[in-house]
């Protein structure tokens, strides 16, 4: 599943090339990809159809366009969601499921389309109307509950800190919950825990001040590092708006990497079983907790 820099790549993908058009007659070409919009298929195409995109925005793994309406274009990618960026005449894509054309503004070139690809279909698009947040800027209502990211500038450290120790939970399923904190799923709760030395089933209620401190520079690391590679592609299910994928996959050093040696002391890596997904981690630099939690 895409994570936050994978979807970040796909956000600044947009900004370059959609914001500032106007979205002409909408295609829904499969109705699972938007049945997270209740009033169905024709409202979503209606409320789309000559409306100018002025921002894209993301927070954690959903995206969204911000539209001269007051309304959103919201997406999350799921497992296998794609945003493209495409020429009209451009052949179909196999499982393409909802067509944005995309008129441009007055001396801009040609028009474009954005398309929506999903091969499992996880993934869905929604208009929803803005409501502001906690900075005053407009966020899609649906997504209220969702916290802000590390590398959000309005992220608060003494607040996550603070709330984490709360949680009385192992601190792996804390990174995954969207309401404490976005963005970070398997991939890199995992990256960020082996550079902070921490095991995944470590109470967070244990955690010191310092250790928080780590974890939260690792995964901003492990991120912004990723984000600069175009984030982590293991199939081609993940591409940017362009049809890229990510090579970040290169650079990791726990996930996915079971029985190959760690590369700071040489251990090989072992693979646990954590709510249904795999959790890599160094057996001898991050050594699991008596008192663990799952």
């Amino acid at each position: 599943m895409p994570e936050l820099p994978e979807v970040e790549v796909v956000r600044r993908g947009l900004e370059r090339w959609v914001v500032g058009r106007s979205i002409g007659e909408a295609a829904v070409l499969h109705p699972r990809s938007v049945r997270r919009h209740a009033p169905g298929p024709a409202d979503f195409t209606g409320r789309l159809a000559g409306r100018s995109v002025a921002r894209a925005r993301r927070r954690g793994k959903y995206l969204w366009l911000t539209l001269d309406s007051g309304d959103a274009l919201l997406a999350h990618l799921g497992m296998s969601g794609q945003l493209l960026v495409q020429p009209p005449g451009a052949d179909d894509e196999r499982h393409l499921r909802v067509r944005l054309p995309l008129t441009p503004p007055a001396g801009a070139p040609e028009p474009l389309e954005l398309r929506f690809v999903d091969q499992r279909t996880f993934g869905h698009l929604l208009v929803d109307r803005l409501v502001p947040d906690d900075a005053g800027e407009g966020l899609p209502s649906v997504i209220g509950h969702i916290a802000r990211d590390p590398l959000d500038p309005a992220f608060d450290d003494d607040a996550f800190a603070a709330a984490l120790r709360r949680r009385r939970t192992g601190v792996k399923r804390a990174l995954l919950d969207q309401s404490l904190v976005s963005g970070v799923g398997n991939i890199y709760a995992d990256e960020a825990l082996w550079l902070a030395r921490l095991h995944w089933a470590r109470p967070t209620e244990s955690l010191r001040r310092p250790q928080v401190d780590a974890l939260l520079a690792a995964a901003r690391g492990v991120m912004t590092e990723a984000l600069a590679q175009g984030g982590t592609s293991f199939d081609s299910l993940y591409v940017n708006v362009n049809g890229e994928s990510g090579y970040f996959e290169r650079s990791l050093n726990a996930y996915g990497r079971r029985d190959r040696p760690c590369g700071r002391c040489g251990t090989p890596i072992l693979r646990e079983t954590f709510m249904n997904r795999s959790s890599y981690s160094c057996p001898k630099c991050q050594p699991a907790p008596r008192d663990a939690r799952f």
